[in-house]
């Protein structure tokens, strides 16, 4: 490798990205390595003489950034000497690899800097990554339970001797520079040249260290993948490996690790054997006859004093087969367990079948015995946890009429967020099925079991969970990318069963009663869920906000957008590093995701006024602790305006969106506050103090004059009294909009009494 060049600054890393027919993925990695927020890198872009455009764009960037250097091969060498090649341009203190498909996850080096420096610059780090999918899924490694950062910073690997059951990639570690010139480490030629690689980097290394933080986005392509394509090449493995032993072989104290290396080979070698796509037919015997005797020639007898790694009796009953040679066995071993697998899964599902059949026989029973009047089970969010307008109904319920019983349906996972007051239902259980049958009173924001059926004198409430902006119900018929899987019978079979269906506005009733038509009795009482913008004190929301981890003296500002029917994974609207940056200390980001992406990982840098409060189970706790709300479509406008605290629209993909879900009313012609098409009108709208002045209170007043005909905190209780205790006039009466006093934020004079908290 080259010495640096006196006088210039050596950089942190150096980026080594190989490029061989990835041009449709390539300008994508490449900007995930220059766009990271810690900056000090060299990126060199390896192109293995690669057919397609990969050269071209290769050239442009390193034409563009100074940071780039370009290396082109005169002939297509492989993935080996092409790391090779950028490896002899490298001079950065670590040495890091990425494939020309796969991307750096953002803040990535800045997290890989920070963890290098806190275990004193070990010669080799290992962090994590995910896998993402062609449709657009993704995936954190399943093993990365192993990179717990507990215990020593630092450590041989003989101390986590489960690292070395990790996928052995190059890609996944940062490696010292001088620490690879020292040990010569260098890529073969060949497939499953990382092998020869890693195996020695980590067994050789003084000093490794680990990091729990997706630093790579591992794609896996639905075609094209060297390892899912069909070839002889695979049986490179074997050269693979050979190299590994003899290195284990020239280095006397490493050969303790032979049986553990041996082991994760044989496993290799029955991965690569059980992929149909990898080996054509008329090489699977030469395979299985050279893995025999690669297997039998470096096997150590006996296994004491080698490091443990975890087999099960099948792992080594395959390895054992293979290892003699007998492919019969081993291919009638193979289809033994497909078919006890078969076998296994055709049972469960025979049980699941006689299980569910005593469940609904069980229904049946419990629907032939008398209702339980007393009784009234919530629901929220498909078996979520204890929320939105039916916590705050069953709340109030409790609290005017404590005779009752109260059960909530939730997954066991949720089970802590219930009040002690009320029973917890698993759904599915049987007394799940007894509640359905026998609750006096049913009340959910979504639609409850397809199978419930309801009883003469059992009462439904559907409280529904928002304002309808976008189109809902029937009005979704024309809408088949909105709603690809719609029931619109089921939906309305469903709807015949409510007694009450809750509204907040005029506007909603109209739209449900259009939409969702059926013989409910609409009630215009205003949202349960909002009654606590009424209630809280200025007390109650600095708690919030310090709960939070709100930085005192900052404008709070709650970023809360919508799902798009029109995408499959989440969209990044917004710049978070740079709209921080450019609105200076006086804000902080609180980020709420949509449900709809639970499980896909966030993909922001980390900031320390940048809280992602995705997960905090109430959102209306969320709307007191900020100062203003952003958000795009999402019903949550609607709410917040009941708070009368500042709202900005970022309406960038309007046109799409209308044009994918549809909505009942252009928002950009009566916006409840400032409105921004861009990133830069959003933090314009900030900086000059647009989105707190007299105009968005102007628009903020008008939309609440619309929409919030009935939020002035006691709507639990008019619910409560009129369908739990059979008040048929509206009490207490609506407080008119001119005389509500929600709760002040953080920063306003509070002109509320100090009087209870948050919560009753």
């Amino acid at each position: 490798m080259p010495a640096p060049t006196p006088g210039c600054a050596v950089p942190r890393f150096s980026v080594i990205v190989p490029a061989y027919k990835v041009q449709a993925y390539l300008q994508e990695g490449l900007e995930s390595v220059l766009s990271q927020s810690y900056p000090d890198l060299e990126l060199i872009a390896v192109d293995d003489a690669s057919p397609d455009a990969c050269g071209s764009i290769i050239d442009e960037y390193a034409a563009r950034d100074p940071r780039v250097t370009a290396v082109h091969l005169a002939h297509n060498l492989g993935l080996g000497p092409a790391r090779n090649a950028g490896l002899a341009r490298a001079t950065g203190d670590y040495v890091l690899f990425l494939d020309g498909d796969d991307t750096l996850a953002p803040g990535a080096l800045q997290a890989i800097t920070d963890r290098l420096k806190a275990t004193g610059s070990p010669d080799v780090l290992v962090y994590d990554y995910a896998r993402v999918f062609w449709t657009g899924e993704v995936v954190r490694n399943r093993l990365s339970g192993r990179l717990s950062e507990e215990g020593p910073a630092s450590f041989r690997l003989a101390d986590r001797p489960a690292l070395l059951g990790m996928l052995m990639v190059v890609w996944n570690k940062a490696y010292r520079r001088e620490y690879v010139e020292r040990e010569q480490l260098t890529f073969p030629p060949g497939l499953y040249e990382d092998t020869p690689w890693t195996y020695p980097a980590l067994l050789a290394a003084e000093s490794v260290a680990v990091l729990d933080r997706v630093c790579v986005h591992y794609r896996q392509r639905r075609t094209g993948s060297i390892l899912t394509t069909t070839s002889r090449r695979h049986l490179d493995v074997f050269d693979q490996y050979e190299r590994v032993f003899a290195q284990l072989a020239a280095r006397p104290e490493l050969e303790r690790w032979r049986p553990a290396v041996h082991r994760r080979m044989a496993e290799h070698f029955c991965a690569v054997y059980a992929d149909p796509r990898r080996l054509p037919r008329a090489a699977r015997a030469e395979f299985f006859a050279r893995a025999s005797a690669l297997l039998r020639r470096h096997r150590v007898p006996g296994r004491a004093g080698s490091p443990p790694l975890s087999l099960t009796r099948t792992d080594r009953l395959r390895h054992t087969l293979m290892r003699l040679g007998l492919r019969r066995a081993y291919r009638l071993g193979s289809a033994v367990r497909a078919a006890a697998l078969a076998a296994g899964r055709a049972g469960s599902t025979l049980g699941r079948g006689l299980r569910e059949s005593a469940l609904r026989l069980h229904y049946r029973v419990q629907r032939l015995l008398p209702l339980r009047p007393e009784l009234a089970v919530f629901s929220a969010y498909w078996h979520g946890g204890y929320a939105c307008n039916p916590a705050a109904i069953e709340a109030k319920l409790r609290e005017l009429a404590p005779r009752m019983r109260t059960a909530w349906i939730c997954d066991p996972r949720h089970n802590a967020t219930l009040p002690p007051g009320t029973t917890a239902l698993r759904p599915g259980s049987a007394a799940y099925w007894s509640a359905l049958a026998r609750a006096g009173y049913l009340t959910s924001n979504v639609s409850f079991d397809r199978a419930l059926v309801k009883r003469r004198g059992q009462v439904l409430l559907q409280t529904q969970h928002g304002t309808p902006l976008k189109r809902v119900g029937l009005d979704l018929q024309d809408r088949p990318a909105a709603t690809p899987t719609a029931d619109f019978a089921n939906l309305l079979r469903g709807a015949d069963q409510w007694d009450y269906l809750l509204s907040s506005n005029r506007h909603s009733t109209l739209v449900w009663e259009r939409a969702v038509p059926a013989s409910y009795t609409t009630l215009e009482y205003g949202y349960p869920r909002n009654d606590a913008f009424h209630r809280a004190t200025q007390a109650d929301v600095l708690a919030l906000r310090e709960r939070l981890g709100v930085p005192p003296g900052t404008t709070a500002v709650l970023y809360a957008p919508t799902h798009r029917d029109y995408r499959r994974s989440r969209p990044d609207h917004l710049d978070f590093e740079r709209v921080l940056r450019d609105l200076g200390p006086r804000f902080t980001l609180l980020v709420r995701t949509h449900l709809t992406y639970a499980d896909s990982p966030g993909t922001w840098e980390p900031h320390p006024r940048l809280l992602d409060v995705s997960g905090h189970p109430s959102v209306e706790e969320l709307c007191l602790a900020s100062d203003a709300l952003v958000t795009d479509y999402s019903s949550l406008m609607f709410d917040y305006a009941a708070l009368d605290r500042p709202i900005v629209i970022h309406a960038d993909d309007w046109e799409a969106y209308e044009a994918a879900r549809g909505t009942y009313f252009d928002l950009r012609s009566c916006p409840p506050g400032a409105i921004a098409r861009t990133e830069d009108e959003l933090v314009d709208i900030f900086a000059t103090g647009h989105w707190q002045g007299s105009r968005s209170a102007q628009l903020r007043a008008a939309f609440r004059s619309r929409f919030c005909s009935y939020d002035d905190g006691h709507a639990a209780e008019r619910v409560v009294r009129r369908v739990f205790l059979g008040q048929s006039a509206p009490v207490p009466a609506v407080i008119p909009l001119e005389e509500r006093r929600p709760a002040p934020a953080a920063s306003a004079p509070d002109l509320t009494p100090l009087t209870a908290g948050l919560w009753p």
